[in-house]
């Protein structure tokens, strides 16, 4: 059975509106009456057309402004300090326009009557609303989970703010590492100690921690979160300062700890000028412009102020989506660049050459590839044709057009490949050095760089959605290691090194140190707020890690460097790599032999000629 609160907080709103504007009327009459009779001393007195005039003037002009400062929009629930402030404001003018009124009528209300009615009327007209507020908060926070609040400073506080407000976790606490801090109130929520969370969490059982802190540098953001994920609550962010005021997200939107934290490195800064260089006020083309890297370098590119932006794209809808987000993007930043989107299988050469040369295109990005190594693994002419035949259609359309600048993204999988999928992208590689060797106005550069996290295929996503599930959380080997970069950081590195490139030139993006799989997955589980179990052992694990083998074509590791012939470069976080080429005649022969056997679907065939030609090629046995 629904409780008399319940009832009180569900009422219409168009209810609410009249409920206030007739509870309002009745408590400024009573005020009013209350004020004359309390100064004369007598519960009965004459009232004549002169007192009923001052008090509909009286009337009139305070329910006039409490309609004007949308009071009776406001919900009841919500009134905080502005609110109060207005009523305080309403009265003190409804009691001036009593004391003029009274004057100007000439009724019988003597002067100290509406500093008494200042009074009353801030008792009968705040008081209610105050109660109905304080028996809201008490009601319902009760019926909402308790969460805990990182960061007492600005964000915390607004966080707080509006958790308290809403429907979703009531706010018991804010922890801060600053103890002069210590024991403030905010909002009626104290302020704790962070060296106090074990004692604090068993008294007030949080579902979870909100971590609300945005104005640190990312090294002290990522000491923090190593710090946080031995605790044991689930972890969640609030979004940046900078995101709120832009109307981007708003205070409450908590989400899972972003995947550069998960990462555990901080990101370089990129260089602007290098950004600019191929991009700002020339036509660019993007291949692959609706997959997770293509989008991304779509969405630098676009910050660049390019003149014009194709996406080229195979798959409908991911066209769709990434030109959709792109328009709002350039209407925010109130950009000149033309966009299109333009359909298409980078397999068709004639489509290319059609597309770059109506455009004028200047620089190309090539990311359009297959490259998921299970799936190319068990779908190899799709794979050659489209990652070594698709990016030789697209640099032979990017030549005839004569195209400035085409940059190529590869992968560490390239480098000595155990699969069809890297040794798919070595071939590309040297397909475009061969062509490099070519006396045309394209400028050919490759650039290499490992797992990217929030790509497609990426293992945090995969991860997270098997921890919600309770688990088991699946790695292939307990040893197995991977470099790891942030989409944002890739797309930044891969357009600056296209900007400093040779023709011919490999790039190697500085990827940090290998991050071993198993260690992801236990700082994923723990900051989701659970224990993991690897064997029996472990009674007191919450999700099961499982070691499934490794994957046909799978490393137990990566590599970035083919040799030992590497250099800087004028980026710290950007090598240069000198390997081996084919010459123009050997690699006309060879590819021949390839699509020949593509058109025979003559599997043995092609792993052979991947083996003879000088990608490193070892599949596993």
């Amino acid at each position: 059975m629904l409780s008399p609160v319940h009832y009180l907080f569900n009422i219409t709103r168009k209810n609410k509106y009249l409920i206030n504007i007739v509870y309002d009327t009745f408590a400024i009459i009573v005020s009013l009456y209350t004020a004359i009779a309390l100064r004369i001393g007598s519960l009965t007195f004459h009232i004549s057309l002169a007192e009923i005039a001052t008090l509909l003037v009286t009337l009139s002009v305070t329910i006039y402004f409490f309609i004007k400062l949308d009071m009776y929009r406001a919900i009841l629930r919500y009134m905080m300090l502005p609110t109060v402030e207005y009523i305080f404001l309403v009265i003190s003018i409804s009691s001036l326009t009593l004391a003029i009124s009274s004057f100007f009528l000439h009724s019988f209300i003597p002067r100290s009557v509406p500093f008494i009615y200042f009074g009353l009327a801030i008792i009968s007209l705040g008081g209610p609303r105050i109660v109905i507020r304080t028996l809201y908060y008490h009601y319902y926070k009760r019926q909402k989970p308790n969460v805990f609040i990182y960061g007492a400073g600005a964000t915390g506080r607004d966080l707080a703010y509006a958790l308290i407000q809403g429907n979703e976790y009531h706010p018991a606490i804010l922890l801060d590492d600053d103890v002069n801090k210590d024991g403030q109130i905010m909002f009626g929520i104290k302020v704790y100690h962070s060296s106090k969370f074990d004692n604090l969490r068993l008294l007030y059982q949080p579902v979870k921690l909100l971590l609300a802190i945005n104005n640190i540098n990312k090294g002290k953001r990522l000491r923090l979160v190593e710090k946080l994920s031995h605790w044991p609550i689930e972890v969640q962010s609030v979004p940046s300062v900078e995101d709120i005021a832009t109307g981007r997200a708003i205070a409450t939107e908590v989400k899972d700890l972003d995947v550069a934290d998960l990462l555990g490195r901080t990101p370089v800064d990129p260089d602007k000028e290098l950004l600019k260089k191929n991009i700002t006020g020339k036509n660019v083309m993007v291949t692959g412009a609706g997959g997770s890297i293509g989008s991304e370098l779509c969405r630098q590119i676009l910050t660049q102020n390019p003149s014009i932006l194709v996406l080229f794209e195979l798959n409908e809808y991911n066209l769709y989506s990434t030109d959709q987000e792109l328009r709002v993007v350039k209407n925010s930043l109130k950009l000149n660049t033309k966009i299109v989107a333009a359909l298409g299988s980078v397999q068709k050469e004639n489509r290319l050459i059609k597309l770059m040369s109506s455009h004028n295109i200047e620089t190309i990005y090539h990311a359009a590839a297959y490259k998921h190594v299970p799936l190319v693994e068990e779908n190899i002419i799709e794979g050659i044709q489209n990652n070594v035949f698709g990016t030789l259609s697209c640099a032979n359309a990017a030549i005839a057009t004569k195209v400035q600048n085409f940059t190529f993204i590869s992968t560490d999988k390239a480098v000595r490949p155990t699969n069809i999928m890297g040794a798919s992208k070595r071939m590309a590689e040297l397909v475009l050095q061969t062509l490099s060797d070519k006396k045309t106005s394209t400028i050919f550069t490759m650039v290499r760089f490992g797992n990217v996290l929030g790509s497609s295929g990426s293992v945090v996503p995969l991860f997270k959605r098997q921890i919600r599930q309770g688990g088991p959380v699946t790695v292939t080997h307990p040893d197995i290691t991977r470099y790891f970069m942030l989409i944002s950081e890739a797309a930044q590195l891969v357009i600056q090194a296209g900007a400093m490139g040779n023709n011919g030139q490999v790039f190697v993006l500085d990827m940090g140190e290998p991050i071993k799989i198993l260690d992801l997955a236990k700082r994923m589980i723990n900051l989701m707020g659970m224990n993991e179990y690897i064997d029996d052992n472990n009674e007191d694990g919450d999700i099961e890690i499982s070691f499934t083998g490794l994957r046909t074509g799978e490393k137990l590791y990566e590599e970035l460097l083919i040799g030992s012939n590497v250099e800087g470069t004028k980026h710290k976080k950007i090598l240069t790599a000198l390997e081996d080429k084919l010459s123009f005649k050997k690699m006309v022969n060879l590819l021949e032999k390839l699509d020949n056997c593509c058109h025979t679907f003559d599997i043995e065939c092609i792993k052979q000629i991947l083996l003879e030609a000088p990608t490193g090629y070892q599949p596993k046995k």
